[in-house]
């Protein structure tokens, strides 16, 4: 007697959960897509906030932008959970060799006095700038309407909380642990002349209510004028003087803002194309904080780059202008 097995294959009917099939048709999903779309809740909100009954507590009119479908704003790195902390956890392994080695080797702490200086009034009051940035996006996570728009923005604030974490180990790896550098970084932040038109903007952004203007104002200015600014210019000025142990610390950063404005861009750019009226809204949030932060970092540049720092900070802005003009968003 012989047994033949035989195999049959049954086509499913369904390749895809039935929301993502109406908007991309019957086939398999991405896992980006799975997490992603659709998923803001748009019924059954049993109360008004108390706080604010003139909206739901999800809500579109939080902004002044509108559009025909809030998940044109998907993120092009396709993060979601998943892809987001792998990406983030072998970016952190590698930051912490590179901490690590620095501290085995003291490459900060041997620097000379006014190197040391340098860095803790220049560099380490910016842990406050992203305690702040962690802030604002918050509020775009909190307010914004849509998935593919508030988890990308929860993303990055989780970001700006471990950059000012960062931050802070290089202030320590100056002063050898003791945190004296980072108590002197606060009095430089709150006090210092330098520093106060910085803090004006960020507590002026604080309390900025459309989150999309503050998405602009944080994402798209801010962090262009500051990140190539503080961690380009400030970084090649140091080395200059004092080689290259600061800039190998710094690399992190840099790396991430490129690949944050990546997704800034693309929000923005598709916003804008969206609407005439969308296009016109962001060019003015635009201009308004480019204009805010150009003056707010005049102070800072001219203190921390004697004589080179308004050149730099004319760079930085012209860099801006340049890439708004590609978002469409030009004077």
């Amino acid at each position: 007697m012989t047994v033949e097995i035989r195999t049959q294959a049954i086509a499913p009917e369904r390749q895809t959960f039935a929301h993502l099939a109406r908007r991309f048709g019957n086939k398999p999903s991405s896992r980006y897509q799975e997490a992603t779309y659709d998923l803001q809740s748009t019924e059954n909100r049993h109360y008004k906030p108390l706080w604010d009954p003139e909206h739901d507590i999800y809500d579109p009119r939080r902004t002044a932008v509108t559009m025909g479908d809030w998940y044109a704003l998907k993120d092009p790195r396709h993060y979601y959970y998943a892809s987001y902390t792998a990406a983030r956890a072998k970016a952190q392994e590698a930051l912490d060799a590179q901490m690590q080695f620095a501290d085995q080797r003291g490459l900060l702490r041997e620097l000379p006095a006014e190197a040391r200086e340098a860095i803790v009034f220049s560099l380490v009051p910016l842990r406050h700038y992203e305690w702040g940035a962690n802030t604002n996006c918050c509020h775009v996570a909190a307010y914004s309407w849509g998935a593919a728009i508030s988890q990308a923005a929860m993303m990055a604030t989780m970001d700006r909380l471990g950059m000012a974490q960062h931050l802070s180990r290089i202030g320590l790896l100056t002063d050898g642990g003791s945190g004296t550098s980072l108590a002197a970084a606060k009095t430089h932040w709150v006090d210092h002349p330098a520093w106060q038109g910085m803090r004006r903007a960020m507590e002026t952004m604080f309390v900025t209510r459309d989150w999309f203007e503050l998405l602009v104002a944080q994402a798209l200015v801010a962090d262009a004028l500051v990140y190539p600014l503080a961690y380009g210019h400030f970084d090649r000025w140091m080395g200059r003087r004092h080689g290259p142990a600061l800039p190998a610390l710094l690399d992190f950063l840099v790396r991430w803002q490129d690949e944050s404005a990546r997704w800034v861009d693309a929000v923005v750019k598709t916003a804008a194309a969206d609407k005439a009226d969308n296009r016109r809204l962001l060019a003015a949030w635009a201009a308004h904080w480019r204009a805010v932060w150009r003056e707010a970092l005049q102070p800072w540049a001219e203190a921390a780059m004697p004589g080179e720092g308004p050149a730099a900070l004319a760079a930085v802005d012209d860099l801006l202008g340049q890439r708004l003009a590609r978002l469409g968003l030009a004077d």
